[in-house]
């Protein structure tokens, strides 16, 4: 495994970063549990969660696996980097939702108890909330922070311009700000390129790209992914994109990698990118990009991607001119 530093922070994390949702509504616990280990085994230290996560088992379901899976094994909280989310329901209660520093404070003690640890190491805000002002959010960070409950703040899902103005802010209130955005990035969605990667990179955020496979859709056939990728609005997809998912696989053929594998190596060769979200929903899924980090794409194949995959361009000439 290989590692990277999370945004300007000194905190390192594998450039994979396991991602939990599946872990209980699709996953069972005890192949949820297997994949846990597997992961920390091959040298994978970045746990990414959510206290929303649960499916039908209900919010929090996901935090509750892995609170039982660090419970196994001690030292297992001290190997990883752990992180979780904060904003989205967790009740009818008109409160128990966003970023006001009440549900910040109740959220984060909440998932410290789900998780069964002391201290969260990236805690991130789920969106972006435009009821809450910037200064409030700061202050409940700060306080989790002076309490040891948290030891860094990141964001997720947010634009450019959110970005700029949370670190702003935290630099007039001389604090560290943020250090991480996760995103939705991959090969056929590229719309963070525009602003929110050179945002990232302005103020020394790392980014962690989510749906790296855009739901399956450039996992290719026989990935594992083919549940998904029967479902109705999927092979629409396919449909719609079959020219260049077509040349897509047909380069990987040439690179003699699955297409799961080539389209999260692509990530981890883009600038500001700090490690990419894996979601695997079974052990099979989980062995099969662990070489990810090994691979290296020639200038020649990143442009022949480009060429598959347009770019947007940079802002605002992309849009502007």
């Amino acid at each position: 495994m290989k590692y990277r530093q999370l945004g300007r922070s000194g905190l390192k994390v594998s450039e994979l970063c396991l991602g939990t949702m599946n872990f209980g509504p699709r996953t069972p616990e005890a192949e949820s549990f297997h994949i846990l280990s597997r992961a920390c085994e091959a040298g994978i230290n970045f746990v990414d969660t959510a206290n929303q996560y649960g499916g039908s088992l209900g919010v929090g379901a996901t935090e509750l696996i892995i609170g039982r899976w660090l419970a196994q094994d001690a030292s297992r909280r001290d190997r990883l980097v752990l992180a979780t989310k904060v904003h989205e329901p967790m009740s009818d209660d008109v409160n128990d939702r966003g970023l006001s520093s009440r549900h910040i404070q109740m959220a984060c003690d909440a998932s410290l108890q789900r998780l069964g640890v002391e201290h969260i190491d990236l805690y991130q805000m789920h969106h972006i909330d435009r009821a809450t002002p910037i200064d409030e959010i700061w202050m409940a960070m700060e306080r989790l922070i002076a309490q040891g409950k948290i030891t860094y703040v990141g964001s997720s899902n947010f634009p450019g311009w959110a970005i700029a103005q949370a670190n702003e802010r935290a630099a007039a209130r001389q604090t560290f700000g943020l250090i991480a955005e996760q995103s939705l990035y991959n090969l056929i969605e590229r719309r963070v390129e525009l602003e929110v990667l050179p945002a990232c990179r302005e103020y020394g955020l790392g980014l962690i790209p989510w749906s790296p496979l855009a739901g399956g859709l450039l996992a290719g056939a026989g990935s594992g992914a083919d549940g998904r990728r029967q479902s109705e609005g999927m092979q629409q997809a396919i449909a719609a994109r079959a020219d260049q998912l077509g040349s897509f696989q047909g380069l990987c053929a040439q690179l003699d990698e699955s297409p799961s594998s080539v389209a999260l190596a692509w990530l981890l060769h883009q600038p500001g990118v700090a490690a990419t979200i894996i979601g695997p929903g079974s052990i099979e899924q989980l062995e099969s990009v662990l070489h990810v980090p090994e691979i290296v794409l020639s200038a020649q194949t990143l442009a022949q991607l480009d060429e598959i995959f347009p770019a947007c361009g940079p802002a605002p000439e992309a849009y502007a001119w």
